[in-house]
């Protein structure tokens, strides 16, 4: 740490110390941090760019919410696998085997994303790309072949749904 700051850091472990509201104020710091960085990105980098750096996010959430195991019992089962999205999710699926595309609609008049939840104040729908990479991970388990999303509608940038198109490599 510089010299500088090393005065203001003292202060700030002295008021830690005597403010219980401390874990609710980092909370709106990290907040308010990550929010100007989305927007700072969002400004200063290409859609290419953004979109790389959001999808290797995607493997947070994926890993998280443990989809390797999930998905064990759809690998090369895509029919049974929109059914569970259908059924257990409530998402609007088609797919067609010729073109080897899925086009899913998250069926949700909301932001789904467990990020935003957290951070409401975002002004950015590049986070979307995190979906995409997700999506990428989840179908590529299912048919056991790599395959490529992208976002087709998103309710951060203004749409009623968010809808994604997956193409099986």
């Amino acid at each position: 740490m510089c010299g500088f700051g090393l005065p203001v850091f003292a202060d700030a472990i002295k008021s830690h110390s005597q403010n219980e509201s401390e874990p609710e104020k980092d909370k709106i710091f990290v907040q308010k941090w990550i929010v100007n960085l989305l927007n700072n990105l969002n400004s200063d980098s290409g859609q290419h760019d953004l979109g790389s750096i959001f999808k290797r996010n995607a493997e947070i959430h994926f890993n998280d919410l443990k989809m390797n195991e999930m998905l064990t019992e759809y690998v090369v089962n895509p029919e049974k696998f929109i059914a569970f999205l259908s059924e257990n999710w409530g998402w609007k699926v088609e797919y067609n085997k010729e073109t080897k595309t899925v086009i899913t609609n998250v069926n949700k008049s909301y932001c789904v994303c467990r990020v935003m939840k957290q951070l409401d104040v975002i002004k950015s729908s590049a986070i979307c790309h995190c979906s995409e990479g997700f999506a990428e991970k989840m179908f590529s388990v299912v048919f056991n072949s790599p395959v490529a999303a992208t976002v087709e509608s998103s309710i951060l940038r203004g749409d009623k749904n968010c809808i994604y198109k997956i193409i099986v490599n």
